[in-house]
């Protein structure tokens, strides 16, 4: 089923594969740029072979690229997962065996697919989805900073996005370390890209977009502080650091392949399952804030797409690589340089495949200072002010939830931040719908003679605090109407609460009730039971 399902795409998609190529080169060449440091530094965050991460990043825009229908997101190495790689691959005690739970972890997401699982992204609210992306955009910045000053000593972890929150530690016992060779390459290179961004005529030149102008004159600039023994020149920690093979059997080397006996331990297949869950949800996540950040507002099939991971999971765990999410870094990137279509994914693989192959040692030229100019710089587009000020003039049931999702992920993780966010969301939701279960005709019940309380269409156990209390405050020798002739399911809670008032209290308290519109059963279709009502005092249908 595997082979033909995969046979059946190629198949469909053997048309458009290079469509819109010289149009998405540059976004591909920019995404390119902004994966290679992080592919590498997510590796070595999560205790694994740099080139594994770099294997996850070209699998991730070769084979996701291609069998995903998403036009912005792109797929590689996420630093969501670093915490739990690195717990797994010490628990298990070789890369090789955590392999084997990578290529679980896939064929689980590829049920998951089939199963019709990616629908649950449906129910991520907006706010909570663009408050995420304001929060990437605050941590890209706060992260980059120590790059960009060049007071980062290596990839120890530093510059991954997500995995155990802001380390202000870091940043501030380092901050009188800084480089000036480093700060005057990323100022030349934050000018060169606001340049690029402000001048039509310049971002007209799209076989040359900004952020490769800037990794040219990044990596002239160094050249010419180390060509004259200039104190301003820039070590090779500060640069991005790739390996160098220097025949066949030093790149195989580079190559770790899984123990396939390792299937039979059962830890394996716990550290899979937990794998699959998390990168699952992170690329749902990604996939709608992909959808906002697409000018064009396309759609992307959630279901295909988990597919598309599974798929690329297990060939990246077959030849050596991490498992993949869709990642919004990169998809954010990819979104700023102006991608149109999936082809620029697919090409930011195919060039890190080549380099990788090929020029691994011109790479290795690129100042991390560069490319975090690059980087600084999607930051800022992700957290303008103006998302927050959109978010603050909708009022707080949009901007509360919003905020506290920023605040959330910046000060814990994705997962957590947006959990926080959602359940603020529903807080709100929940409060909304039980303010709407009904119309209520006087505000002031002491001193109404007639109350007419109108319910809404669907009145669930949720309504039943707010109709409760309104009932209550109802007083005695008074007519209340209740009209549910608009009414299509009210909960079983509600209708013995309304019998029990008119049966009981309205028939001590000399109280009028009418009923307009009710059924005599209302059928719960999800859980097929009926609520019936029994009203025997003054009742009229």
């Amino acid at each position: 089923m595997f082979c033909s399902y995969v046979f059946f795409i190629i198949m469909r998609k053997s048309k458009t594969l290079v469509e819109g190529i010289k149009e998405n080169f540059p976004s591909g060449l920019v995404v390119f740029l902004v994966a290679l440091p992080l592919c590498l530094g997510i590796a070595l965050a999560s205790g694994a072979p740099p080139l594994s991460g770099v294997i996850a990043g070209i699998v991730g825009g070769l084979v996701v690229g291609f069998l995903s229908n998403s036009n912005i997101s792109v797929s590689g190495p996420a630093a969501g997962l670093t915490a739990i790689v690195l717990t797994a691959i010490t628990d298990l005690g070789a890369f090789e065996l955590f392999l084997c739970a990578g290529i679980i972890a896939g064929l689980i997401q590829l049920i998951l697919g089939f199963i019709r699982a990616g629908s649950i992204s449906s129910y991520f609210p907006n706010n909570v989805i663009e408050g995420m992306l304001a929060a990437i955009g605050i941590i890209i910045i706060i992260k980059q900073i120590p790059h960009a000053l060049g007071f980062d000593n290596d990839f120890e972890g530093n510059e991954v996005l997500f995995a155990k929150g802001i380390n202000f530690g870091y940043f501030f016992e380092r901050f009188g370390a800084f480089q000036p060779g480093a700060i005057l390459i990323t100022i030349v290179s934050l000018l060169i890209l606001i340049a690029w961004d402000k001048f039509p005529a310049l971002k007209k030149i799209k076989l040359l977009p900004g952020a490769l102008v800037a990794v040219a004159v990044g990596i002239a600039i160094n050249e010419i502080f180390q060509a004259s023994g200039s104190s301003l020149a820039i070590g090779t920690k500060h640069l991005v650091s790739l390996p160098v093979p220097k025949s066949l059997d030093d790149f195989k080397n580079l190559v770790i392949l899984p123990d396939f006996n390792s299937f039979t331990n059962p830890k394996v297949w716990i550290v899979g399952a937990t794998i699959a869950i998390v990168a699952s949800i992170e690329t749902l996540l990604c996939i709608e804030a992909s959808d906002r950040l697409d000018s064009q507002r396309r759609i992307t099939d959630t279901n295909l797409e988990l597919k598309a991971q599974g798929i690329g999971n297990l060939i990246s765990s077959f030849i050596g690589g991490l498992p993949m999410t869709s990642v919004v870094v990169r998809s954010s990137a990819n979104a700023t340089a102006g991608a149109t279509s999936k082809s620029s994914s697919i090409i930011h693989g195919v060039l890190l495949l080549l380099c990788v192959l090929s020029i691994p040692f011109i790479l290795n030229l690129i100042p991390l200072s560069t490319l975090a100019a690059v980087l600084l710089m999607v930051g800022y587009k992700l957290a303008k002010p103006a998302t927050f000020k959109h978010f603050w003039k909708l009022g707080k049931y949009q901007f509360i939830p919003f905020a506290a999702t920023v605040a959330a992920v910046v000060a814990t993780d994705l997962l957590k931040g947006v959990g926080i966010g959602l359940a603020i969301s529903i807080f709100y939701i929940l409060q909304g719908n039980m303010k709407r279960a009904y119309y209520l005709s006087k505000e002031n019940l002491n001193d109404a003679d007639e109350i007419t309380i109108k319910l809404s269409e669907e009145v669930s156990f949720l309504n039943k605090a707010s109709i409760k209390k309104t009932v209550r405050n109802i007083k005695p020798n008074s007519k209340v109407i209740f009209d549910a002739r608009t009414t299509s399911y009210i909960a079983n809670d509600v209708l013995e609460m309304i019998q029990d008032f008119a049966n009981i209290r309205a028939k001590e308290e000399d109280i009028s009730v009418q009923l307009l519109g009710f059924k005599t059963s209302y059928r719960d279709y999800e859980n097929d039971q009926e609520s019936h009502i029994q009203i025997t005092h003054r009742r009229a249908m």
